[in-house]
């Protein structure tokens, strides 16, 4: 299997592996019961790890939510806890899922370490929230479940930030992109008036998709041929895995 390969067919378990627990109601309660809205908890969790960064700049790393609305949810989650709090906090919320969540019949252990050789291997040039993510502290005493969901996050920003550029490099609007792959996350990122799709569209955005993974896939060739064939089959076991 080539490096671009393995970067589309890990894709679903490294897009969707943090995703879960973004999207848990436990993540938001926990959230609630120190002051955080709702959202605000989100964004000013991804984004803590670069400090007091402005919110245009977030917005930036973010990709595809309103610039207006990541504004609004830093300032308020700002007014709750400083943002390496507000970070750590989110991310403790996505260990106590994993612990939760995951199954017992996946070498973690395994899966963990060809996770985080593909992120040392990656460039983080012009990548500031993946490069600031990869540097923060690792749960190192939390167990190997946990150490897997935290850099399959960590991966997550390294997609979302090189898909950002090949979106933009594509010729799609980011509000474009999210209405062809989650309509209904739009108004959620703060977009109204949603542009229509055409095939064009469509097109343009699996484009980018494709894109994506030529870019990312200098990362996973620091795993061998069959390490890239092991990682496919241990990221599907671990999105089978998820209770």
């Amino acid at each position: 299997m080539t490096p671009e390969d393995c970067a589309a067919k890990t894709t679903p378990a490294v897009s969707g592996m943090a995703s879960y627990f973004m999207l848990d109601g436990n993540t938001y309660k926990a959230g609630a019961e120190l002051g955080y809205a709702g959202l605000d908890f989100y964004a000013g969790g991804r984004a803590g790890v670069l400090g007091d960064a402005d919110a245009d700049q977030v917005a930036g790393c973010f990709g595809f939510m309103e610039p207006g609305t990541v504004r609004e949810w830093l300032e308020q989650a700002r007014a709750v806890a400083p943002p390496a709090q507000t970070a750590a906090t989110f991310m403790a919320c996505g260990y106590a899922w994993a612990d939760e969540h995951l199954g017992d019949d996946v070498d973690w252990t395994r899966l963990a370490d060809l996770l985080g050789r593909v992120s040392a291997a990656a460039d983080d040039t012009g990548l500031p929230l993946f490069a600031a993510w990869r540097s923060a502290p690792e749960p190192d005493d939390r167990g190997d479940k946990v150490l897997a969901l935290h850099r399959f996050h960590v991966l997550r920003e390294l997609r979302n930030e090189i898909h950002v550029g090949a979106v933009r490099d594509a010729g799609l609007a980011p509000v474009e992109a999210v209405v062809v792959k989650s309509p209904a996350m739009a108004p959620m990122f703060g977009w109204s008036d949603l542009p229509e799709v055409n095939e064009g569209t469509r097109a343009r955005h699996d484009e980018a998709e494709a894109e994506t993974n030529r870019r990312i896939a200098p990362a996973y060739a620091a795993l061998d041929e069959s390490e890239r064939d092991e990682l496919v089959v241990l990221c599907e076991a671990a999105l089978a895995s998820v209770g």
